[in-house]
């Protein structure tokens, strides 16, 4: 009997060029290509050493992307922007030369980030006869199919509703929280429906939607509150219904769509019942729980990746809050970022939205002066782009990890760096490492019989590509 010596054998990495890119703190460097490092055989690592291990063998989830919310805020600011400065931006973002985007979110009718409220139907208009996308058509959605003719096939766009409209609620109002009325349920999602077809027939294809934003906060802007139970009964005996009914099983609803914190109360209870898991691709999630003065809740995305393994976890939303424009090149708001998706990432998440993509020089506009930053600013007095460290950050990522990409097991030996790693459809690995300390690092990363030892810089990220 002869016995196949090749077929434990793992594929060696050994040899292999590793390209590195950098943003740095301090330096020139944004996504810059540095030193190109070699594959050497690896020695048993000390404990004086930082070290990163990546395993290929063990594989996690598919990437599905990367991206931000093309709001009725950016829509209008891109729109105040001459052709040049609107080509170079959406570039920057949505093309292989930028940092290749992927993933849009927008909101159904208005958000805060807008210049009002607004909703597709006339006040009243319970059986949905004027329902009409004519106000996005003028500047959201030409910017919308600008950059989806950029992202082309590996588009993945959603829409969150803020809130119903003011007569289908407990509050008669679209701010200020209140709760969908009962009676309502139905005609709520007909006008998810409705939505859904408005868009597709613009030729814009929707990937899917979440039920609510931030369903447990009341906000001064448009919000709208659901109980965990709440949204389990819509969307058992509402949504996911009412989207087969017509022809549309085939689009992903996310539920939840708020912060890490309370996260696992509404996975229990929605992921639980048969009826309403049927219905779910998977839980959203927000960055905000850090307004308690605490640290993010990343182990309770791994909490539901072990209860529900079949669940997939997006992140819907983050930014840096309370814009202010001298701090554009603050560096600890790329550092959020960062330490951000390295960790949703490593927690099992599949995609990264970050909010508005562009905002203005004020950080809106917005109705309700709930004023943020964006990763690229737009100061419309001077026709200027401003790039944020955020923008580079993010791109750390979004530039070398492709769709359907696989997580691979990637830890580190000290708390002083972060990495996670990537495996491409093409056998291709990228290593995401960030130091957000103020000294330099020396560190290996070791690949089975293989290492390299690089530098990374004060306050820098890097992407590892081999």
């Amino acid at each position: 009997m002869s016995i196949d010596t090749n077929a434990n054998k793992k594929k060696s990495v050994l040899g292999r060029t590793v390209k590195v890119y950098t943003t740095a703190e301090g330096t020139e460097q944004r996504l810059s290509s540095d030193t190109d490092k070699t594959f050497v055989k690896a020695q048993q690592p000390l404990e004086t050493d930082v070290s990163i291990f990546v395993n290929p063998e063990k594989q996690f989830q598919e990437f599905l992307g990367i991206g931000g919310a093309i709001t009725d805020a950016a829509a209008e600011v891109f729109s105040k922007l001459s052709k040049d400065k609107q080509e170079e931006f959406l570039k920057a973002y949505f093309s292989e030369e930028g940092i290749n985007y992927n993933i849009i979110r927008t909101s159904i009718h208005s958000s805060d980030f807008g210049l009002g409220s607004h909703t597709y139907i006339e006040e009243g208009d319970k059986e949905l006869k004027t329902f009409s996308i004519e106000k996005d058509k003028v500047k959201r959605i030409p910017l919308i199919k600008r950059a989806q003719a950029l992202i082309k096939d590996d588009l993945v766009f959603y829409a969150s509703p803020w809130s119903p409209p003011a007569f289908m609620k407990t509050n008669k109002h679209m701010l200020q929280g209140g709760k969908l009325l009962p009676e309502y349920y139905q005609t709520w999602a007909d006008y998810f429906v409705k939505f859904i077809q408005a868009y597709e027939a613009e030729g814009i294809p929707v990937w899917g939607v979440t039920i609510q934003n931030e369903p447990m906060a009341v906000q001064r802007w448009e919000s709208c509150i659901y109980t965990a139970e709440e949204e389990r009964d819509f969307l058992k005996n509402n949504l996911g219904p009412t989207f087969e009914k017509n022809g549309m099983a085939d689009k992903n609803i996310v539920v939840w769509d708020h912060n890490r914190d309370l996260i696992s109360h509404r996975a229990n209870t929605i992921f639980e019942d048969e009826e309403a898991m049927k219905y779910a691709w998977g839980i959203g999630f927000h960055w905000y729980e850090t307004w308690t003065g605490g640290e993010p809740k990343y182990d309770n995305l791994k909490n539901i990746k072990e209860s529900f393994p079949s669940v997939n976890l997006l992140f819907t939303e983050g930014c840096q809050e309370k814009f202010d424009p001298t701090q554009y090149q603050r560096w600890s708001n790329a550092e959020r970022y960062g330490n951000s998706m390295i960790n949703d990432f490593n927690s099992g998440t599949v995609g990264w939205t970050d909010w508005n993509i562009l905002l203005n020089e004020k950080g809106g506009p917005n109705h309700v002066q709930n004023f943020c930053f964006a990763p690229i600013h737009a100061d419309t007095q001077n026709n200027e782009l401003i790039y944020t460290p955020t923008y580079y950050y993010i791109g750390h990522f979004s530039k070398f990890i492709k769709p359907k990409a696989k997580r691979i097991s990637t830890t580190t030996s000290r708390s002083t760096i972060e990495s996670t790693t990537f495996q491409n459809p093409n056998g291709e690995i990228v290593t995401v490492v960030m130091n957000k300390t103020d000294e330099p690092i020396a560190y290996k990363v070791i690949v089975g019989d293989a290492e390299i030892v690089n530098n990374i810089l004060p306050h820098a990220m890097q992407s590892l590509i081999y």
